[in-house]
């Protein structure tokens, strides 16, 4: 295994890597410099593009060159062409210390994106679905901190965490309509280290993959729960993980620069860097793209 600066940009909280095949492009955002970063999958012909708000994650669209965001004041619709941005639907107008966090595309089309209260005390947020009709649909609430959605190869389970209840949890998922049932634990979370459930993926074998925010480890879950194996960064405060590249054999995670409150610590020279783990001996699967 090989853990490597792919690009050093600083991100002041990186987030949301997202591999997409059509392109060999890796996407990935700076939630609090309002940013959306693209490279190659060795890190060059780098590319971003401004939003107007906090951005909690994003979604490549099936149609025109585009992705939909999820920013603090809901779901928009960013053209890649143009830089503009233009609101969908905010489905929290009446929640102005909420924004709407992670979020991943199912093999529908459909992006499922959940918000969070910005000083993560209070479970003031909940987990939308964004067909690509538009409408917006709720499918869990009384959430502090949605993070790590992401869904099992099958498609029979999703994946999703609320990052401070020390668990990682499952649900059945209706591919046919988008619909969530049956909340149970998948995963206690180690918690010793002060670390916390961040971004997720899913790799072609099943297992987990949870980036355990401020205590500088990924770890690897088996569809049992339980833990298969821990990768240790030179940062702690990694945040989100995809696997990408020609072959899906990289594991792409982002870090974060600064923490969001002060009670969270500070790292290394190599925080909010971009980071490629390669000689993993593991593939993932491809990301869908949101639309019909």
């Amino acid at each position: 295994m090989r853990i490597e600066v792919l690009v050093d940009v600083k991100t002041i909280l990186g987030e949301g890597p997202l591999w997409d095949v059509a392109q060999q492009r890796l996407y990935w955002i700076d939630s609090f410099g309002c940013n959306v970063f693209r490279c190659t999958a060795d890190g060059r012909e780098i590319r971003a593009w401004d939003v107007p708000a906090k951005i909690g994650s994003m979604a490549l669209r099936k149609d025109g060159d585009g992705a939909i965001v999820s920013l603090a004041n809901g779901f928009h619709a960013l053209d890649f062409k143009t830089g503009d941005c233009t609101l969908i639907h905010d489905p929290e107008p009446n929640k102005p210390k909420n924004r709407i966090n992670d979020g991943k595309v199912d093999r529908r089309g459909r992006f499922v994106a959940g918000s969070m209260d910005t000083m993560e005390e209070g479970p003031n947020g909940a987990l939308y679905r964004l067909d690509p009709d538009f409408s917006v649909h709720k499918l869990d609430s009384n959430i502090i901190v949605s993070n790590g959605p992401c869904w099992s190869p099958d498609d029979k389970t999703f994946y999703f965490t609320d990052t401070w209840t020390g668990e990682i949890w499952a649900y059945d998922y209706d591919i046919a309509t988008g619909n969530v049932a049956n909340r149970r634990t998948f995963a206690k979370v180690d918690t010793s280290g002060g670390g916390a459930a961040d971004g997720s993926t899913v790799d072609a074998e099943g297992f987990v993959w949870n980036a355990l925010v401020y205590d500088s480890k990924i770890v690897r879950y088996a569809p049992d729960g339980m833990v298969d194996r821990i990768i240790h960064m030179p940062v702690r405060k990694v945040t989100s993980v995809n696997f990408g590249g020609p072959e899906l054999d990289i594991l792409f995670a982002t870090s974060m620069a600064k923490p969001p409150l002060p009670r969270f610590p500070g790292d290394g020279v190599m925080r909010g860097s971009l980071f490629a783990i390669r000689d993993l001996g593991v593939r993932g699967v491809p990301e869908p793209r949101f639309g019909a």
